[in-house]
């Protein structure tokens, strides 16, 4: 599912349970620009998505149509058949990494980065005999991920790990520069592919 179509949804819902929201307040909710919101309501409206009145007239208030309703639970399946995909290939690519880890007797593995990623990849990891040593993530230093204190790449050391999972979405080549920095080797780094 493209991000254009994510973001269609994420209006569509947002106006569904609230509309009178203002289009700063769905720029600050979806985290995307003002501008880029005036955009999607725009074309919206002009599809036949909601309809725009003005009550007070320094007020907006958006109301969904059938159509839009339709668009929204057709983005809704389509969403959900996305996600679904990504677990399924996620799970496997996940799986196999466990289980070559597993012939080589590797016994303890880092996560670097935390997410939706990490938590999947914590999930599978609970099939294998490889526990998890540490997760590393520096802009979530001092946080918890499922008990673990997630730590900074600065508290690595290859000393004390056997390999480290890239559990980030994107970042990977700032994440392997940072982890080589703290003097780890590039063939203990593991990259989801």
């Amino acid at each position: 599912m493209e991000k254009k179509e994510r973001n269609t949804l994420k209006i569509l819902q947002e106006i569904e349970n609230d509309n009178t929201l203002t289009q700063r307040d769905l720029s600050k909710k979806l985290n995307i620009s003002l501008g880029l919101v005036n955009m999607f309501i725009k074309r919206l409206v002009q599809k036949g998505y909601f309809k725009v009145t003005t009550i007070p007239p320094n007020r907006v208030k958006y109301l969904l149509t059938p159509k839009g309703i339709a668009e929204k639970s057709r983005l809704a399946f389509e969403y959900l058949q996305y996600s679904l995909g990504f677990y399924n290939e996620i799970k496997t690519l996940l799986l196999n990494i466990y289980k070559e880890l597993e012939s080589f007797q590797v016994k303890s593995i880092v996560f670097y980065g935390v997410g939706e990623v990490a938590e999947l990849a914590y999930l599978f990891l609970q099939q294998t005999n490889i526990e998890l040593a540490a997760v590393i993530d520096n802009n979530q230093e001092g946080k918890k991920f499922f008990g673990f204190d997630i730590l900074k790449t600065e508290s690595l050391s290859e000393s004390n790990i056997d390999h480290i999972l890239l559990t980030t979405v994107d970042g990977h080549d700032k994440a392997v520069d940072e982890i080589l920095k703290n003097g780890i080797s590039k063939n203990r780094i593991i990259k989801i592919k």
